[in-house]
């Protein structure tokens, strides 16, 4: 049974920085990423990241500001969050695939999420 377990979530102030991880249990998966839910707005993604991390694609509202990275041997993606604006809180979930395509729109498996609040 696969399973994604967030952590890492909370608040912090703009321009603050926050650090999210993603365990992977019951498989491995080519693709690993994150999306967001704002409240009242539809999940969205934010990055996503092959084995060898030399996939890296971001949404065009955090690139420059958030970094996706994996630690293969712990079977884990994180998400480093800096500059944080107002506008990213959301809840954040983590996604997994074996597509590096499907899992742009479609992920296979998603976490529980974790909610992240950036005061202003």
């Amino acid at each position: 049974q696969v399973q994604l377990v967030e952590s890492g979530g909370g608040l912090v102030q703009a321009g603050g920085s926050l650090r999210l991880s993603c365990a992977a249990s019951g498989g491995t998966f080519y693709a690993m990423g994150w999306f967001r839910q704002a409240p009242g707005k539809e999940r969205e993604f934010v990055a996503r990241s092959g084995v060898s991390g030399g996939t890296t694609y971001y949404a065009d509202s955090v690139k420059g500001r958030f970094t996706i990275s994996r630690d293969n041997a712990k079977n884990t993606v994180y998400l480093q969050m800096n500059s944080l604006k107002p506008e990213d809180t959301a809840v954040y979930y983590c996604a997994a695939d074996r597509s590096i395509v499907s899992i742009l729109t479609r992920p296979a498996y998603w976490g529980q999420g974790t909610q992240v609040t950036v005061s202003s």
